[in-house]
């Protein structure tokens, strides 16, 4: 279904101008609404006749604030819905946060846009990692820093963490520290917030993680170069190289994983067990300037990680 059409008349003796009305499907958070309306300004600036309007999804991991990320169904718990309202005519194109995108696109979609990426690094709120104290507390709800933590400071105390930016930010434990996405409170204009950014290449970003990724129904060619338009060359090549090190792995929120492709084409990775203080990890790093073989490498890396360690 193309994205409906209006018709504006200025003066009996104009001819009409026509308005493109183009829906866009998101979840109702500060955080995602923020993003949403980005992508609606980065699509009519491109596109001038295109008049953009915003339809919220409640998602199922929206519904489960109560449960912790990783005891749900992994990846695709904050999509879903969303995805579902392009699918069935409701809205022209969904709009998620990266990290939370199927590394299987959805049938009957595509990514149109890989946004211009945003600072992918991991920050903490509260204090620094050499302020905390031994036995401090670190509220999460992710299992890959858990595991990140872990591996430089095995005497932390981990709690969970859910909710949206404004509710996190709130409950930063007494002594300890919140670990959030930098991109995050850059959207929302909070990196004041910040007590220490993470060093990407220790704490490795969870795989598409500061990049806004826009879905369009396959087939719609009018939305598609709408969406086109606001495509940022590297950053697709970014995150379609950190998808391809997910895809092998076949997991979500629920395995300690992430994977980062830098400035300089060094894509960077990390495979845990788990999250507990006994968990075995492992980091790799690879050149993958070569936009052909970056995704090559990148399943290569997975599959080296994971028998390494003994995983199947």
């Amino acid at each position: 279904m193309p994205c409906a059409t209006s018709f504006i008349f200025t003066d009996e003796h104009e001819q009409p101008v026509t308005q493109k009305i183009l829906r866009i499907a998101t979840r109702p958070s500060p955080q995602a609404r923020t993003q949403a309306q980005f992508v609606a300004d980065s699509i009519t600036r491109e596109n001038t006749e295109v008049e953009c309007k915003l339809v919220f999804v409640e998602s199922t991991g929206d519904q489960r604030a109560d449960v912790p990320l990783h005891q749900m169904a992994g990846q695709g718990i904050f999509v879903k819905e969303v995805q579902q309202a392009v699918l069935d005519g409701r809205a022209d194109i969904a709009v998620h946060s990266a990290k939370d995108l199927p590394t299987i696109t959805e049938y009957g979609l595509e990514v149109g846009a890989w946004c211009a990426r945003r600072d992918a690094r991991d920050a903490l709120i509260g204090n620094t990692l050499q302020e905390l104290e031994i036995g401090a507390t670190i509220a999460t709800g992710s299992v890959r820093r858990r595991a990140q933590l872990r591996v430089m400071r095995p005497d932390l105390q981990f709690v969970e963490l859910r909710g949206n930016i404004g509710t996190r930010l709130e409950k930063v434990p007494v002594g300890g520290a919140v670990v959030m996405a930098v991109a995050a409170l850059q959207v929302l204009g909070l990196t004041e917030k910040i007590a220490e950014v993470l060093d990407p290449e220790f704490f490795v970003p969870m795989v598409g993680q500061g990049c806004v990724a826009v879905e369009h129904r396959f087939g719609d060619l009018e939305t598609q170069q709408l969406v086109q338009s606001i495509d940022h060359m590297f950053t697709r090549h970014a995150v379609e190289i950190e998808r391809a090190f997910l895809r092998v792995l076949g997991s979500g929120c629920s395995l300690p994983v992430g994977a980062f492709v830098n400035d300089q084409n060094i894509l960077t990775t990390f495979l845990a067990t788990d999250d507990t203080a006994q968990a075995r990890s492992i980091s790799m790093q690879a050149d993958v300037s070569d936009e052909e073989n970056g995704t090559l490498i990148a399943a290569q890396l997975a599959r080296t990680s994971r028998d390494q360690m003994g995983r199947r």
